[in-house]
């Protein structure tokens, strides 16, 4: 009797054994289960999370490089970035083209590569040669990830179908093979590297200034092809956008703003306000919605680099 009893002992324990193991291993998988899920979830909010940081960069660059106003015809009534603005320069007309997310009229076909070769290499997504009215001169200089950031935000932004305009050029302005002669004259093909020699908030302030803001494409006269007289740097021009004057920004205190100080420019960037409690110009005031997006630190830095600009004495004439 003890040793059925001890069979039947043994079989009751196997018997009771087994649900249990069958528990173990289902609650190992279950558990499993959960884990992966709970991974995959973090990886889809770690990924959303770089996603929202990634657009709130690229809405910052482009705030800052004032992309909207040039981008859309507010006096038409266009929808923003939907291109059509009016700008005439010497060599004829030019009208912004849309940059919305647009795959037929837009930028929506084009991968970031295409989009990068048109701020660094002033090609558009057929490889032609993009006209200087575009700032890809100051634009090339940028960062690699700038540039990334960049081209995410203005793709989560909604499409707008508007056909782009054609150019009306003065003859022989159309021929774009011509642009070559330009370029080996004018363009210098890549990004800012840092000055050893200078603070880290001066060479920030010189990116922000050179390459994303792009101040120098305003406020630097151009000679009769159009190209920036890099000798007279930052001296103003008098045949600005629009026909708007530019002011000499360098540190010359008759004509420049060599009075001002570091906390002077950082304020107007900041509110369009200048230290005599004037106000920045419609042309600058577009400009100043950018700047004034930035934090106090980019705008500290800007100006520290505009406040180290040589002094250049230029003649004070009337706007034209």
């Amino acid at each position: 009797m003890r040793q059925a009893s001890y069979r039947n002992s043994s079989e009751d324990e196997r018997t009771c054994l087994a649900p249990s193991l069958v528990r173990s291993r289902g609650s190992g998988s279950a558990l499993l289960a959960q884990l992966a899920i709970a991974f995959l979830l973090f990886l889809t909010l770690s990924a959303r999370a770089a996603d929202e940081a990634q657009l709130k960069r690229g809405e910052l660059l482009f705030k800052a490089a004032d992309c909207v106003a040039c981008h859309t015809d507010a006096k038409g009534g266009g929808a923003p970035l939907a291109g059509g603005r009016k700008l005439e320069t010497p060599f004829g007309i030019f009208y912004s083209p849309n940059i919305t997310p647009d795959r037929e009229d837009g930028i929506g076909s084009w991968s970031e590569a295409r989009f990068r070769r048109a701020l660094r290499e002033g090609l558009d997504d057929e490889g032609r040669y993009l006209y200087p009215v575009f700032p890809f001169t100051s634009f090339t200089r940028m960062s690699d990830a700038d540039i990334a950031d960049l081209y995410a935000y203005l793709r989560s932004l909604p499409p707008v179908a508007r056909p782009n305009q054609r150019y009306e050029l003065k003859f022989p302005f159309g021929w774009r093979f011509l642009l070559i002669f330009w370029r080996t004259l004018f363009f210098r093909e890549g990004p800012l590297q840092p000055d050893p020699d200078r603070s880290a908030e001066w060479d920030r302030g010189r990116y922000l200034a050179e390459a994303v803001v792009h101040c120098q494409e305003c406020h630097t006269p151009r000679n009769f092809l159009g190209g920036l007289k890099e000798s007279e740097a930052y001296s103003g021009n008098p045949q600005g956008v629009a026909g708007v004057k530019a002011p000499n920004i360098t540190g010359d205190d008759a004509t420049g703003i060599g009075k001002w100080s570091v906390e002077d420019i950082a304020d107007l960037l900041k509110t369009g306000q200048t230290p005599d409690m004037d106000f920045v110009g419609s042309a600058m005031a577009e400009v100043v919605k950018g700047t004034a997006a930035l934090d106090d630190v980019d705008r500290h830095a800007i100006a520290v680099y505009i406040k180290s600009i040589r002094p250049i004495h230029t003649e004070k004439k009337p706007a034209s």
